[in-house]
């Protein structure tokens, strides 16, 4: 260690530039400097190494023109002020029709068994079988900015759900149906017949949506006409897995934004309008539109022992019957562990009496104790006893009724 210590290794007596070319020729570093890519950020680089060499004025380089370059990049480059709005994490449902009356129209009422798409006005609600066409009426007050564009977003209705993404279900992404030559095949909404629209996806949220322009009404027209498709089932697994969603419809202002730090390009501007409605994919729309409106159009009522029930116009406890179809309903009641109640509705007075003094029978039997019912049988045993006894009494005259233990006069 001392003879380490004590020896004295020689200065090079060499300028930097000689080193620097002695180092650079031996490790062939001059060859990989000149490949080296360059950028605006390397023009001092490529100022002092133009052909991959040390040049002496390296300490003296007049950098005017990196300078100039940051110049216009500063120029180029948005302000924190310009970048669009951080997309939010719950979007908003409320309709906002704006100051140009933004609103949508549906004309589908069909309730039949073969309507591949119908709307309930009543639930705001659409109903549509997979990959359907689905027409949209967009009518607006008064003509929106030049440029506006239209924006379809799917989000889940439930609060447990709404920061999940709505996705296609992995068996429609991966199947050739519906997917010949398409890239966005996890967007659960696209549009019909339009060459123009976008499918696109917030670098923030990962939400997923659908943009196209907005057209002004034809000629005669009061509204513009938009064909939508719902590429998934909501029963589907892996995908909505019956969780109800939501449809956000917005007039937006076009605006294109590169995000420096995400490196991503937003098509976003200003909410001009807004219309919000749920969305059910299924097979059949007609019925399950049906079935839906029936079941929340009855009213619902508390019962005594404070289970909830829904009834029609008419009490059970009226006089005058329920006429309506003969058919049986389970009707939903809250999370309370109470027993489940049906509606049993009936045809005439007469029948309608006679299953009512079955039911309340039924019910009295549910609020005896053990001990009234085994008192009642023992009276019902009685009674049938005493008047099976009466059955046996024999006629005063004619023939005599034989028992089993009976014995004839010639035994």
């Amino acid at each position: 260690m001392s003879d380490l210590g004590s020896t004295v290794l020689p200065m090079s007596q060499g300028t930097f530039e000689q080193l620097w070319g002695d180092i650079g020729s031996d490790m062939g570093l001059n060859h990989l400097i000149a490949e080296l890519p360059r950028a605006n950020s390397d023009a001092w680089l490529s100022a002092a190494l133009p052909n991959g060499t040390f040049t002496e004025n390296f300490d003296e380089l007049e950098l005017a023109e990196v300078t100039e370059n940051a110049g216009i990049h500063a120029q180029i480059s948005p302000s924190p002020d310009s970048l669009p709005p951080p997309a939010a994490v719950v979007p908003s449902t409320n309709d906002y029709p704006g100051e140009y009356g933004f609103q949508l129209h549906f004309n589908q009422s069909s309730t039949a068994k073969s309507a591949i798409s119908t709307y309930s006005k009543q639930l705001n609600k659409l109903y549509c079988q997979v990959a359907k066409t689905c027409p949209v009426e967009v009518l607006v007050e008064k003509e929106p900015p030049q440029g506006a564009v239209l924006r379809g977003t799917a989000i889940y209705k439930k609060s447990e759900h709404v920061s999940e993404v709505v996705l296609r279900c992995p068996h429609h992404q991966n199947i050739a149906e519906n997917n010949e030559g398409v890239a966005h095949r996890s967007h659960l909404i696209r549009v019909e017949g339009s060459q123009r629209a976008q499918y696109l996806e917030d670098p923030i949220t990962k939400r997923q949506s659908v943009v196209v322009p907005y057209e002004s009404p034809q000629l005669g027209s009061e509204a513009t006409t938009i064909l939508l498709n719902y590429m998934c089932n909501s029963s589907c697994m892996g995908g909505m897995n019956r969780r109800p969603i939501l449809t956000i419809m917005t007039l937006e202002t076009h605006e294109t934004e590169i995000d420096p730090k995400w490196m991503f390009v937003f098509v976003s501007g200003q909410v001009l309008g807004r219309c919000c409605f749920e969305v059910r994919v299924c097979a059949c729309p007609g019925r399950d539109r049906k079935t839906e409106e029936e079941n929340s159009g009855k009213k619902t009522v508390k019962t005594a022992t404070g289970a909830k029930r829904k009834s029609s116009v008419l009490d059970s406890q009226s006089t005058t019957p329920i006429a309506a179809s003969s058919s049986s309903k389970k009707i939903k009641i809250d999370s309370s562990g109470e027993e489940e109640i049906f509606i049993l509705h009936v045809h005439g007075k007469e029948r309608y009496h006679m299953l009512k003094t079955i039911n309340d029978s039924l019910e009295l039997m549910d609020v005896m104790t053990t001990a009234e019912k085994d008192k009642y049988k023992q009276k019902r045993a009685a009674k049938s006893s005493t008047k099976h006894e009466q059955d046996l009494v024999q006629p005063s005259c004619g023939k005599r009724l034989l028992l089993r233990d009976d014995k004839t006069d010639t035994d």
